[in-house]
């Protein structure tokens, strides 16, 4: 089946790829000369398109890349024909002569998946580059400490091995002051400094902004690259790069007492308008900001006056209360921001009481994407549709 075109479907994603570049030299400033900035597309890049994605941030130098799984990893391959592509989930049993014919870097996570990447190298005689990840607090993934100090005592499990990088991942980064930040950065210094010398990598997007010391070797930004705020509570120091919005499909005066949507949970209290959009939770807006968020009207206005979400958002459609606008100023195909812009994405996550990662992600594959480098070229593009 076939993308949805913008001129048909009910929704759409802008998404800047001239602030993705930004955002990643913005990266590469903060982490400093020495340290390797990587990109983290997993999940097609949090939802906004890996395949546009991955080379946009490759021609910004980017040559490190990390996705989840082994078929995101095939898809990038494709995409990406000779970048470093590491796959956090690993090798499991099975997956290793596809790893290796692809030129894909597991993560190994424990004693046992560095024993078969070794088998897959010594089969293939030839050295296999790998990740080594240790497990330094999150008791999710990565070597446990007891196999920590069984590779350091045994290192000849890396014969095979080349161009290794040691990673951990920190649980906390995103909140400044917790003192598990400061401990997993010692469990990391301490359990690599038994290992064989090899680069190192800690550091998330957050992570980065946590000082110097965190950075090592490499980075591994993820949504900070797609303008989420690597330092929530502050000022966000990266440009957003996504816009969600919906169509309106139609438009309803109403008068007291009338009701919205399924449940009756809005009861219009005055005389007004009520606009319909095509775009619901199938396409990522989330049921719970019904009566909750808010919408802009998609224009040039400097004044961006605020639409709330009246009633409940189903699968397809989504209730704004329009009343505050003009009646020329809405028509039928008219487009209203939902997520970017004045709504930022982490003011709507935090709205729907998530986090800017899962709202992008969601965003779902009945809604086109549309690529531009340029706020004046989105609206060059935009009017030609």
């Amino acid at each position: 089946m076939s993308a949805p075109a913008f001129n048909t479907a009910g929704a759409r994603l802008i998404v800047d790829l001239g602030a993705i570049r930004r955002n990643y030299r913005i990266l590469v400033d903060r982490a400093g000369p020495g340290t390797t900035v990587s990109a983290v597309v997993k999940a097609d890049a949090y939802g906004l398109g890996a395949d546009r994605v991955a080379p946009c941030l490759a021609a910004a130098g980017c040559d490190d890349f990390f996705v989840a799984t082994l078929d995101e990893g095939l898809r990038l391959r494709g995409v990406l024909p000779t970048a470093r592509i590491a796959v956090l989930d690993g090798n499991l049993p099975g997956d290793e002569a596809v790893l290796a014919a692809n030129d894909l870097v597991p993560v190994l996570n424990d004693l046992g998946a560095i024993e078969r990447w070794r088998d897959q190298a010594r089969q293939a005689a030839t050295l296999l580059r790998a990740v080594i990840q240790l497990d330094t607090g999150m008791c999710r993934m990565g070597l446990s400490e007891p196999e920590s100090a069984r590779l350091a005592a045994e290192p000849d499990r890396l014969d095979g091995l080349s161009h290794l990088l040691v990673m951990s991942h920190l649980a906390c980064a995103d909140e400044p002051d917790h003192p598990m930040n400061r401990e997993q950065w010692h469990r990391f210094v301490d359990l690599t400094a038994r290992l064989p010398a090899m680069k190192q990598s800690l550091a998330n997007s957050s992570g980065i902004f946590l000082g110097d010391d965190y950075h090592f070797d490499l980075v591994r930004p993820g949504a900070a690259l797609y303008g989420i705020n690597p330092t929530p509570g502050t000022a966000n120091p990266m440009t957003e790069a996504a816009r969600l919005q919906g169509k309106i499909v139609a438009l309803r005066d109403v008068d007291s007492p009338m009701t919205v949507g399924y449940g009756a949970t809005h009861r219009v209290a005055r005389s007004g308008r009520i606009a319909t959009l095509a775009i619901g939770y199938a396409d990522g807006f989330p049921r719970v900001l019904g009566n909750v968020a808010s919408g802009v009207l998609s224009d040039d206005r400097a004044d961006k006056i605020s639409l709330p979400v009246v009633g409940r958002v189903s699968m397809d459609l989504v209730t704004l209360d329009v009343s505050a606008l003009a009646p020329e100023q809405l028509t039928l195909g008219t487009y209203i921001d939902l997520i970017g812009g004045p709504r930022t994405v982490d003011a709507v996550a935090a709205e729907a009481d998530t986090i800017g990662y899962e709202l992008l992600a969601r965003i779902g594959s009945r809604v086109p994407r549309l690529y531009n480098e340029s706020d004046r070229q989105i609206q060059t593009e935009l009017r030609a549709l």
